[in-house]
C-alpha cells in the first residue's frame, strides 16, 4: 500500500479537517487529506467545537516550525448529542461534558432540562453554536440516570464514541422473521460434516461461537503412513443470512464490529443471529464455510480447499478444559470427554507444527501479559488479575491464522477483489526512534535499513529475561504501524505473511464477512476457475453475491478500520473508568507500578 506524502504548508495556506479538541483548551485541525495538522489556540477554539469541520488558513508558524492557524469558515457542526453532567451553579443550568476536549460547558434554559436532577448523567443537543462571545446553549435530549449507577460508564462510552447500539425497526424486523433453525431447503447445495466430531473452544464468558475444529492424521504425497494432518476450521456461513443491501447488513456495516466491555456486549448482529442461528452451539446444526487444510510435519499448508457445508459441533469447550486435557490426558477432565481425547491431541499436534512454521518464518511474537477484570453483579470490578494463556489459546489462535491464510490466497489466486489485512513494517521516523531507544539501553541491538520481522523477533528473544522486558516490547510495537482493513495488499508484517485476511470472526467482524462473500463469490459464480474446488456448490450470479468495486471496496476498508479503532477507544475508556472506581478507596496506599 502506497503513503500519501505529508501536505507542506506555507504561510496563508487553506485547509478543510476536522476539529481535534485538547482536554487544556486548544486544539487542532487534522486535515482531510493527507496528514497535515494546524494548531488552534485557545482563542480560536471558542468559536468551534471536537469534531466540527472547519476551514483554517496558516497565519504563523511556531519555534519548533508547526503551523497555528485561523479559522475562516465553519463547514458542519457535528451533530451528535453531547454527554455530560448537569449542574447548577449561581441558577444557572450548565452541562459539563464527560469528554473534555470539547472545553467548554454548555448553558441550558430552564425548560430544556428535560425534568433531570443535578448531578445526573445526560445527552444534550446544541440549540445555539458558541461565538468568540458566547457559550454553546442545549438542551436535554436524554437522561441516562445517576453517575454512579451500574453500567452507567458503558451508556457514556458508546455516546461519547459514537458506537451504535440500538437496532433500526428494519433489521429487528427482518431478523424476526428469520427461521429458527436450519432448514432443509438451507441445507442444499452443502457437504454434510454433521458426523465429523467439530468442536468450539472459547472462554468460559463466551456466547457466540465462530469457529469450530477438527484434526486427524493424514498421509500427504506418496508416503505410505500418515506424515501430517487433516485440519477442518469451520466458520459460521453469516453470508448466508446477511445479503448486501439488506436491512441487516446496513446496521452491521454501520457497526462493523461487536464491541467487548466488561459484562457486556454491544453486537455487530441481531442476537437471534449471533448467538443463535450463526453461533456454533452444540448439539445443533449450524451453516458454516469450511476450510479445508492438509498440514505437513513441518506446519506448511500442502493443499486446501473451501466449501459450503452443514456442521454439528459435538461439544462446547473452553480454554480451561482443554489446557487440563492436554496437561493430563489422565485427569477427570480427559475421562469426561473420553470421545474427544484423541481429536484434541491431534489438534494439539498440528498446533506445535504451525507454531513450528511460525518460528520459521520470522514471526514476531511479543509475549504481553494482558489483564483480565473480573466484576461481580453489579458490573463493578471485584478483582483484576493476569489473562492466562495457555496451549489452547494458542491451538486455536494458530487454527485461525492458518485459515486466514489460505483465505487470502484462495481470493488473491482467483483474482477477486476483497479485502485484506495489512499491517506495515516501521517508517523511517519510528525506525530510527527504536534505534535511539535501544541505544539508551545499551542493548547492542540494532535495525537495519530495511528490517524484517525475524529482526524484530531476535530481539525480542534477546531482551525475554531482562525485567523491562515489558517497556521495551511496548516500544516495539509502537515502532510499528497500525494494522488496518484495505483492498491493496502489502503483506502483514507482524505475522510475515506475504497476504492476509481476516476470515474466522463473520459474526462480530464485517471485514470477516465480506471475505466470506469473496469466497462465496469465487466458489458460486459461473467462472470457470481451474484451481478452485467448488464441492457441493451450485452455480450463482457474481453480482448477487459480491457487488463492490474497487473504490466500494475503498470505503469498506476505511469503515472497519475506524469502528475497530473507535471499538478500542471506547472499551479502554469503560476499563479506564472501572480501574478509577475500583481504586477510589485505596487512596494512600502504595502499589508497585511501571512507568
Amino acid at each position: 500500500m502506497t503513503t500519501s506524502a505529508p501536505q507542506i504548508l506555507d504561510l496563508m495556506s487553506e485547509i478543510v479537517g476536522t476539529v481535534q479538541g485538547h482536554r487544556d483548551g486548544h486544539g487542532f485541525v487534522q486535515a482531510d487529506d493527507g496528514d497535515a495538522s494546524v494548531f488552534l489556540p485557545p482563542q480560536e477554539m471558542r468559536s468551534v467545537m471536537h469534531r466540527d469541520r472547519v476551514k483554517v488558513r496558516v497565519v504563523r508558524f511556531d519555534r519548533r516550525g508547526r503551523p497555528e492557524g485561523l479559522v475562516l469558515d465553519i463547514i458542519e457542526r457535528r451533530k451528535t448529542p453531547i454527554i455530560g453532567r448537569l449542574l447548577q451553579e449561581g441558577g444557572a443550568w450548565l452541562v459539563a461534558p464527560e469528554d473534555r476536549r470539547f472545553g467548554q460547558d454548555i448553558l441550558i434554559s430552564p425548560k430544556g432540562t428535560a425534568n433531570a436532577e443535578p448531578g445526573q448523567v445526560v445527552a444534550v443537543e446544541l440549540t445555539e453554536a458558541p461565538s468568540l462571545l458566547a457559550k454553546p446553549v442545549g438542551r436535554v435530549v436524554e437522561v441516562l440516570g445517576g453517575i454512579d449507577d451500574p453500567g452507567m460508564e458503558i451508556e457514556i462510552a458508546v455516546r461519547k464514541y459514537e458506537v451504535p447500539h440500538r437496532f433500526s425497526d428494519a433489521t429487528l424486523a427482518q431478523a424476526a422473521k428469520l427461521p429458527e433453525k436450519v432448514r432443509a431447503t438451507d441445507k442444499k447445495q452443502r457437504i454434510d460434516l454433521t458426523d465429523v466430531s467439530m468442536v468450539t473452544i472459547d472462554g468460559e464468558d463466551a456466547r457466540d461461537f465462530d469457529d469450530a475444529v477438527y484434526c486427524e492424521p493424514a498421509t500427504i504425497g506418496r508416503a505410505k503412513a500418515p506424515n501430517g494432518w487433516r485440519l477442518l476450521v469451520a466458520i459460521a456461513d453469516v453470508s448466508h443470512y446477511v445479503k448486501p443491501g439488506e436491512p441487516l447488513d446496513l446496521d452491521a456495516y454501520e457497526r462493523a464490529t461487536s464491541v467487548y466491555f466488561p459484562r457486556r456486549v454491544i453486537p455487530m448482529l441481531p442476537e437471534k443471529l449471533s448467538n443463535g442461528l450463526c453461533s456454533l452451539n452444540p448439539d445443533v446444526e449450524r451453516l458454516s464455510m469450511v476450510c479445508d487444510m492438509l498440514v505437513t510435519a513441518d506446519g506448511d499448508v500442502h493443499a486446501y480447499q473451501f466449501f459450503p457445508a452443514v456442521i454439528r459441533s459435538h461439544a462446547r469447550l473452553t480454554y480451561t478444559e482443554v489446557a487440563a486435557i492436554l496437561g493430563n490426558t489422565r485427569g477427570p477432565e480427559a475421562l469426561r470427554r473420553p470421545e474427544l481425547l484423541p481429536h484434541l491431541l491431534h489438534l494439539h499436534e498440528v498446533y506445535r507444527a504451525l507454531l513450528k512454521s511460525r518460528s520459521g518464518r520470522g514471526a514476531v511474537d511479543f509475549d504481553t501479559t494482558e489483564t483480565q477484570i473480573v466484576c461481580d453483579d453489579n458490573g463493578r470490578i471485584a478483582k483484576i488479575v493476569p489473562r492466562v494463556r495457555t496451549d489452547a489459546h494458542r491451538l486455536i489462535e494458530e487454527c485461525m491464522l492458518a485459515a486466514n491464510v489460505c483465505s487470502a490466497d484462495f481470493i488473491t489466486r482467483a483474482k477477486h477483489p476483497s479485502l485484506f489485512r495489512v499491517h506495515e513494517g516501521p517508517t523511517p521516523e519510528k525506525r530510527q526512534l527504536l534505534r535511539n531507544y535501544l541505544k539508551a539501553l545499551g542493548l547492542g541491538l540494532s535495525l537495519g535499513e530495511e528490517p524484517q520481522p525475524g529482526d524484530y523477533q531476535a530481539i525480542a528473544q534477546a531482551v525475554k529475561d531482562r525485567p523491562d522486558v515489558t517497556q521495551i516490547h511496548t516500544m516495539m510495537l509502537r515502532s510499528m504501524q497500525q494494522a488496518i482493513y484495505t483492498p491493496t495488499n502489502s503483506g502483514h508484517f507482524g505475522l510475515a505473511y506475504e497476504a492476509y485476511t481476516h476470515f474466522t470472526s463473520p459474526i462480530r467482524r464485517y471485514p470477516d464477512l465480506l471475505v466470506h462473500r469473496a469466497i462465496r463469490s469465487v466458489v458460486r459464480s459461473r467462472l470457470d476457475t481451474p484451481h478452485v474446488k467448488r464441492a457441493g456448490a451450485a452455480s450463482m450470479p457474481k453480482a448477487k453475491i459480491y457487488p463492490y468495486d474497487e473504490a466500494a471496496l475503498e470505503q469498506l476498508g476505511e469503515q472497519c478500520s475506524m469502528t475497530e479503532r473507535r471499538a478500542d477507544e471506547a472499551t479502554r475508556d469503560v476499563v479506564n473508568w472501572l480501574k478509577c472506581e475500583f481504586m477510589k478507596d485505596r487512596v494512600g496506599e502504595n502499589f508497585p507500578g511501571v512507568i
